[in-house]
């Protein structure tokens, strides 16, 4: 395992706070000095937007024309385009042009692998990447799980939006068999769960009986918060826009427990590799 971990945030059902997610969880090990790229790997450029680039369709270099450079085998500086928020994060933002990506890809040798081949450039300058993805499972995602080290899924505490995740673990599982064996699923979070219902807590507990024997479920579990959702618009992390309310706390927990996970991962590593 180098250095770097690389981390993509993925679930197929769209509203499980997956790039809310991204956004705390990169600014969270900011805060904790590590050093963050965050890749906004979808055309709706949420993440681009959360971090305050409302006119992302005006940013003149975006993942998607990357991405194309090395389809295409151009020259190209891959630092280019990247920007850097207050919050001490680094950011390769999206717009629309990423969606004729899919297109593009499919005649393209190796295709599962230009985000690897990109993002490999850039690993040596930051402890972690971590890749929103797309509320799919199109090329572009497989794209993003080829090149990641692990997966951590974003689950909305419903029982529809957690029943989707067999498909998205199916993905998974074939994308280990097929393109990176190294894959591993750190975990799923439950988000937007507002333990009073009976639904949120029936689903955390399904959760825990259906996966937690196979995958860790997170003991962090991020609130309903509307000050949360405000975020966005403030182009700011929850940390900044509300550091003393429930979901910073949450994410404040949830960073310690990825940061714990993947020390003990990087001992485990190093002492099999020593045996």
């Amino acid at each position: 395992m180098s250095k770097c971990k690389v981390i993509a945030i993925a679930n197929q059902k769209g509203g499980t706070g997956k790039t809310t997610t991204t956004v705390n969880l990169g600014i969270g090990l900011a805060n904790a000095g590590k050093r963050v790229l965050l890749v906004d790997a979808d055309p709706q450029g949420d993440l681009t937007t959360s971090l305050g680039w409302a006119e992302q369709d005006d940013l003149p270099v975006t993942v998607a024309t990357q991405m194309e450079k090395l389809i295409r085998d151009e020259p190209m500086n891959y630092r280019e385009g990247i920007l850097h928020h207050n919050e001490g994060v680094d950011i390769i933002p999206s717009n629309i042009e990423l969606s004729g990506m899919e297109m593009l890809l499919v005649n393209t040798m190796s295709r599962e692998f230009t985000m690897k081949s990109y993002l490999n450039e850039l690993k040596k300058d930051y402890d972690y990447v971590l890749i929103d993805c797309m509320p799919s499972l199109g090329m572009l995602t497989i794209n993003a799980l080829a090149a990641a080290d692990s997966v951590i899924v974003p689950g909305q505490a419903h029982y529809l939006p957690l029943k989707g995740m067999t498909q998205l673990m199916r993905t998974i599982g074939k994308v280990q068999r097929q393109i990176n064996p190294e894959l591993k699923v750190d975990g799923v979070l439950l988000t937007l769960a507002d333990m009073r219902t009976n639904i949120a807590r029936t689903t955390a507990k399904s959760l825990h009986q259906n996966y937690g024997r196979v995958i860790k479920v997170y003991q962090a579990v991020i609130p309903v918060s509307v000050k949360a959702a405000e975020t966005s618009a403030a182009g700011q992390s929850v940390y900044s826009y509300d550091k003393n309310g429930a979901a910073a706390k949450a994410y404040e927990a949830f960073t310690r427990e990825v940061i714990r996970d993947g020390e003990k991962q990087r001992h485990q590593h190093e002492s099999s590799r020593s045996r």
